[in-house]
């Protein structure tokens, strides 16, 4: 089989290498680690024009839409090359959810596809802004149970809770998962659910605009110094026409920013280790440069193995969901063996740039801390590794190889 990237998925990387070039990866300081530093009120706009202006916001989106008709894997070779420069923009979470707007929700021709076919053409265009809460009430719980739903008439009615929703102080729209809990199906009257649309223990996907009613964004800071909203659906009622309501639409969509946030960790580790080789290149002890003594070449080695099994299984995962291929074992299989390779590689190759850069390592005017903590970031978003770990072990034993 011939895993090379096509010329379309190899243009949209290189696109994304010169829109990339000239960003500093130091734009917001942490303030755990700079003392008195503020955080962004919003996203970079101007690199997320740059972004618009080379196509690389439509890339998921038919042409129908003004896309480029691409898939997964070209998705996480843009992630990739935004990683190394540490892009504050929410490239991840709008074009997964664009994505599953396109691929679940409503018809694709025809009147009623009218709204659909403008948000997903504002989207490409990077007029409207996307992102998904994706991490539930507390970080560590599904996040399609924080939220509960309930149909009445036209509307859903929304109720919970979604922690740590990246960008959503800035983005139009926020994809919230939510949960028909099984009680609500005995119930009469407004709060009868419609068993042909939501049944009993369902996951829906709503799109809440951002000011809307019966929605608070409460102020939460992550790691990586960015601005955070602790989401708050207090009776938010959402339109039907603005509910996606189909079979497997949030498994895929969590499949995708699983998959793509893999991608963020391995640019970023890429980039740590590039610059990991550079300062122990140029680092002397004893008259010599650190890089050629035994130690430190035999560390290094081992954070660029770390490097090739992040990159492999990254790929993979983002084929199956590409191809839809079937294999012995669920595509969510693949994914959780690269979120574990990602969230465990990732950790130990910043771990290791720090210990070899020594002291000058924690220097806040040096950008490697940064990296550090969007690392440490990215290693628990979506789940750390022993939370892939168990749900791997789940699938094997449903699904056994022998």
């Amino acid at each position: 089989m011939d895993f090379t990237f096509t010329e379309e998925q190899q243009a949209a990387a290189e696109a994304a290498q010169g829109v990339f070039a000239g960003v500093a990866p130091d734009g917001v300081p942490s303030p755990a680690l700079t003392r008195g530093a503020a955080v962004a009120d919003d996203f970079d706009r101007a690199l997320w024009a740059r972004l618009a202006d080379a196509d690389l916001l439509s890339l998921l989106l038919d042409p129908a839409y003004g896309g480029a008709g691409l898939d997964a894997v070209a998705l996480c070779l843009v992630l990739r090359e935004s990683a190394k420069a540490l892009a504050r923009v929410p490239l991840l979470e709008s074009c997964a959810a664009a994505a599953v707007v396109q691929a679940y929700g409503g018809p694709a021709s025809g009147s009623a596809a009218a709204p659909k076919t403008a948000l997903l053409t504002a989207a490409g265009r990077g007029e409207i802004v996307l992102t998904v809460a994706s991490h539930g009430r507390t970080g560590h719980d599904p996040a399609e149970l924080a939220v509960t739903a309930r149909r009445d008439g036209d509307t859903w009615i929304l109720d919970g809770v979604q922690t740590a929703v990246p960008w959503a102080h800035g983005a139009d729209y926020t994809v919230v998962p939510a949960h028909v809990p099984a009680h609500l199906a005995a119930r009469s009257g407004a709060d009868r659910v419609d068993p042909d649309h939501a049944e009993p223990g369902r996951t829906i996907l709503a799109l809440v605009p951002r000011g809307h009613e019966g929605v608070v964004h409460a102020e939460q800071v992550s790691t990586t110094g960015e601005r955070l909203a602790e989401v708050r659906l207090e009776s938010a009622r959402i339109a039907s026409a603005d509910v996606i309501d189909a079979d497997g639409a949030w498994e895929w969509l969590r499949g995708l920013l699983t998959t793509g946030t893999c991608a963020l960790a391995l640019g970023l580790g890429e980039n740590v280790l590039r610059m990991t080789a550079e300062y122990t290149g140029r680092r002397e002890q004893f008259g010599f440069p650190v890089a050629t003594f035994q130690a430190v070449a035999v560390q290094a080695a081992d954070r660029y193995i770390d490097l090739r099994a992040m990159e492999a299984t990254l790929w993979q995962a983002a084929w199956r969901i590409a191809s839809g291929t079937q294999g012995a074992l669920p595509t969510a299989g693949d994914i959780a063996v690269a979120k574990i390779w990602a969230s465990e590689g990732v950790r130990r190759i910043v771990q290791t740039a720090q210990h070899l850069h020594g002291g000058f390592g924690a220097d806040v005017e040096y950008p490697l801390h940064r990296y550090h903590a969007w690392a440490k970031h990215l290693e628990l978003s979506l789940g750390p590794a022993a939370a892939h770990e168990e749900a791997l072990g789940d699938l094997l034993a449903a699904h056994p190889l022998g």
